[in-house]
């Protein structure tokens, strides 16, 4: 058997996953909850944590290092941020100990940018991009969705900056509590569908046009008989064609390193390849997975 060298934890803001790692990044076993750091901060960080040892079979005498909100302002203890432009290597050098429990358990920091008017900050990401670096070898320009989608330009190991599209966030906000929200277990067309497609292609040509293409959701049910699962389609398109088109100024000619996986990596290679932008992709929870093992190394080296 794979004897485990490393519990490893992604702490979101309303998700956890915890895996007990070989010394070659492979899961040993796992346990996953709804329990993020909204949870937590009422039921206590220590109590969730011990809770999915336990569920995950975990070793007692293994260190545990912990990625993302857990160490936010509100979260188990703030770690901080690595100020960029920064070397990924600053990450694991930023850890800090987590308070409550007698074991050795490391919570690493963000990353921040204080460009004037560009002020960012990401957390959680940065251990995606810390475990991608082996696959980005030359200058990239890498796309992580999500709830808050993050661009970031790499380069050879270094981060030169990045921006945050709350893409995900405001696809929720708007398909819930506006004129636009659809009818409740509604499941949008999937990423193939020409809804989905046509509002990528129109965004990313003008992404000022959003609000105005957004409201064609309501219109086009009105007057054209759409779906209300194509209106999300075209609500999703548009939001991920303005995303693109404003990280890469509507130009076809960046190569990306798209970090994603499941319906989100789906709906990414979809409007990437129907804008013409050419792009490898990375599984995001391999890429987390390796980017604490990393840091794990040159913590405990």
């Amino acid at each position: 058997m794979n004897e485990p060298r490393l519990i490893a934890v992604d702490w979101g803001t309303s998700s956890f996953r915890l895996w007990v790692l070989d010394r070659d990044a492979r899961v040993i076993s796992e346990s996953r909850g709804g329990d993020g750091m909204l949870f937590a901060a009422r039921e206590g960080f220590g109590n969730v944590l011990l809770r999915h040892l336990n569920a995950a079979k975990a070793p007692a005498d293994q260190p545990i290092l912990i990625c993302g909100m857990a160490g936010a302002r509100s979260g188990w203890a703030e770690a901080g941020y690595v100020e960029t432009p920064a070397e990924l290597s600053a990450i694991s050098q930023g850890a800090i100990s987590a308070p409550g429990i007698k074991r050795d358990i490391r919570i690493l920091p963000g990353l921040c940018q204080r460009t004037a008017g560009r002020p960012d900050v990401m957390r959680g990401e940065e251990t995606q991009l810390l475990g991608a670096a082996a696959a980005i070898t030359e200058r990239a320009l890498v796309c992580m969705p999500g709830t808050h989608s993050k661009w970031v330009t790499v380069d050879e190991g270094r981060v030169e900056g990045f921006s945050t599209y709350m893409t995900g966030e405001l696809y929720d906000a708007i398909t819930k509590h506006t004129i636009l929200a659809a009818p409740d277990k509604t499941v949008g067309e999937g990423a193939d569908s020409a809804s989905f497609k046509d509002a990528v292609r129109a965004a990313f040509a003008q992404p000022g046009r959003v609000t105005s293409q957004l409201f064609a959701a309501r219109s086009g049910q009105l007057l054209n008989g759409a779906t209300p699962a194509a209106a999300l389609a075209h609500i999703s398109g548009t939001l991920i064609g303005a995303e693109i088109g404003g990280a890469t100024g509507s130009d076809n000619r960046h190569k990306i390193r798209l970090v994603a996986s499941g319906s989100m990596r789906a709906l990414y290679e979809s409007a990437l390849t129907t804008v013409g932008i050419a792009h490898e992709s990375i599984d995001a929870d391999d890429a987390v997975r390796k980017g604490l093992a990393t840091a794990a190394s040159e913590i405990w080296s």
